[in-house]
């Protein structure tokens, strides 16, 4: 399967009768899948059909749907509401004979609300059932050119990732080859500490020093870390590899190489491979930005 963003666009359009339509959706990333639907008055049936197809196609990311619709030759009618019009000129004529006042003019009682009114034009069935298959059909079609956008990105996404794996394995065996964690190195390091330590006072048990320096050595061991970085760095190529909607156990995978590269770095006690694990924690938090975007 291949790899998808949650980022694309997509539209499409069509004409059914006296009807021309368009589509025009957005994804953005989320956590989940969701679809924000906007339809014009008069379409809403449309809403249970869209959603169950957009959910069937996509995993993640927010995704705005707007639906446009135009009826050619739609000339509205204006009516006035008879019985409207002859309460309100019986109301204004009582009035008149309890006050002194102006008769109301034709512009007056034409301005209150419900005297006039707005008549659509009769609809036919038939095209409006042809128009709302045809709306669906064009939402299919804006449905596959946002997947093939997103995957598109993905494409290109997967890439990247791949590239920060291969940084991250080059970092992973520089901390390996680093002379500080060689234990001839740490050896002669602890040994000087320790000589340091029985010249500056005669109170030290040169046994007891010799036991600390071997725990403190074990605990500066990174041996696991770099096996655990090896074991995930061969998850994320194969994961990868396969495609399909990863992002988020890629996400759950950039923790846990967060988590080891950490503890590589409060374990060093040499400068050079110090510099190693903040440079590869610099490549896991690229890492981590980019599946983000991934579906």
């Amino acid at each position: 399967m291949a790899l998808s963003s949650m980022t694309g666009f997509a539209r499409s359009h069509g004409a059914s009768g006296p009807y021309t339509f368009e589509w025009e959706l957005k994804s953005v990333n989320a956590k989940g899948f969701d679809l924000r639907l906007r339809l014009p008055p008069g379409w809403d049936e449309l809403e249970a059909v869209v959603k169950k197809r957009a959910s069937e196609v996509l995993s993640r990311g927010t995704v705005y749907a707007n639906l446009n619709v135009k009826r050619a030759n739609a000339v509205s009618a204006v009516r006035i509401n008879e019985d409207v019009l002859a309460s309100i000129v019986k109301v204004a004529g009582e009035l008149a004979q309890k006050i002194d006042a102006v008769a109301p003019s034709i512009d007056g009682l034409l301005g209150i609300k419900g005297v006039i009114e707005v008549v659509e034009p009769e609809s036919d069935e038939a095209e409006d059932k042809a128009a709302r298959e045809a709306v669906a059909l064009a939402f299919e079609q804006a449905l596959v050119h946002l997947v093939e956008m997103r995957r598109r990105e993905g494409t290109a996404l997967g890439q990247v990732l791949m590239q920060r794996m291969d940084e991250i394995e080059q970092l992973a065996k520089k901390a390996e080859a680093a002379p500080g964690r060689k234990p001839e190195a740490i050896r002669a390091r602890l040994a000087e500490q320790v000589a340091a330590l029985l010249e500056a006072s005669d109170r030290f048990d040169a046994d007891r020093l010799n036991q600390e320096a071997i725990l403190i050595a074990t605990k500066a061991d990174i041996r696991e870390e770099l096996d655990r970085i090896a074991s995930h760095i061969a998850q994320a190529r194969e994961m990868l590899g396969k495609g399909g909607p990863i992002g988020r156990r890629l996400d759950f995978l950039a923790q846990e190489f967060n988590r080891e590269v950490n503890t590589c770095c409060s374990k060093s006690n040499d400068i050079e491979l110090t510099n190693t694990g903040l440079e590869m924690k610099n490549v896991v938090e690229q890492f981590r930005e980019q599946v983000q975007n991934l579906e």
